[in-house]
């Protein structure tokens, strides 16, 4: 149904508003864009980067502090890519854009064997070459468009194939130390960028490279978790959930909670029972007999 249509309207509009305030909300819990930055925002032609595009030029018509953005497309040279769609998308909204290029394509289809995963790899490659445009221009935000779903599914893949209780952070300082990468979408589920996007009726570009491949990891990570949701729905944002409100005392790295600490706290405690603290022989006695008055019945105690 078009956005056109009255019926959708309404819909769309609260569909539209509920990514702004996630997004933004994200944004401010993260300290994610201050004024005067300039943001780079990394554009695939899938779903995810057109919402983020979207939701940022629309956040920046109204925040309270002021950003420029900039779209940015690697061209990665694979065979097919439809290189007239993103510059055609981007003039006619008037956004500022560059397109870089990089046979990355070449290079994993060389590096990997058929059948083998080749996301790792050319995610690396892609992630170096737009890190080093950013240096190149002086841009030190670099805005992704990973979104809720694919943060707790990355938790599982590194918690079932790693052995590593490690997600993907909503905001994070590159390995160089000279970026600041961040993700704005990181509480909005995939669903509704989906409804979103068709709604919009962006112009998608599939990736041909991994997107052909077949029982990839995260795949039956994705289906292991839809099936969750469809059985109790609300299940992944309960787990996104937990992400935010880590114990670190209830689970057992070292490196994270002082558990040799304990003994010490055990031996100090912080306040010592006081005089007015101190039961007399005559209140125990009380308590004792009243104690075994309301309980003993229920435990057999005559």
């Amino acid at each position: 149904m078009s956005t056109d249509d009255p019926r959708a309207s309404n819909s769309f509009k609260r569909l539209q508003a509920g990514l702004r305030s996630k997004a933004g909300k994200a944004i401010a819990d993260y300290g994610m864009i201050a004024d005067g930055d300039r943001v780079m925002v990394c554009l695939s032609g899938g779903k995810d980067s057109y919402t983020l595009l979207d939701v940022l030029r629309s956040l920046q018509r109204s925040a309270p502090v002021r950003f420029e953005l900039i779209a940015v497309n690697l061209d990665q040279k694979q065979p097919g890519f439809p290189t007239e769609v993103l510059p055609r998308y981007l003039e006619a909204l008037g956004v500022p854009y560059r397109i870089i290029e990089q046979d990355t394509y070449g290079v994993v289809r060389r590096v990997i064997p058929d059948g083998k995963t080749m996301c790792g790899l050319c995610s690396r490659l892609r992630r170096g070459r737009l890190y080093r445009f950013a240096a190149e221009n002086g841009i030190h935000r670099i805005a992704l468009g990973h979104h809720r779903d694919d943060i707790v599914e990355t938790l599982f893949l590194n918690l079932f194939f790693g052995g590593r209780l490690k997600a993907m952070a909503p905001k994070l300082l590159s390995a160089d130390r000279r970026h600041i990468v961040i993700r704005p979408l990181a509480y909005v589920s995939e669903a509704e960028i989906a409804r979103y996007a068709n709604a919009r009726q962006f112009p998608l570009i599939p990736c041909r490279l991994c997107g052909s491949q077949e029982n990839l990891q995260r795949v039956a990570v994705k289906q292991m978790l839809a099936q969750w949701e469809r059985e109790y729905p609300g299940r992944t944002e309960s787990i996104f959930s937990a992400l935010r409100h880590l114990e670190p005392a209830t689970l057992a790295d070292p490196r994270h909670f002082d558990f040799a600490a304990l003994d010490q706290a055990r031996l100090a405690p912080a306040v010592a029972p006081g005089p007015g603290l101190r039961m007399s022989e005559a209140e125990e006695e009380a308590l004792q007999e009243q104690l075994e008055a309301e309980l003993g019945p229920a435990l057999g105690m005559s």
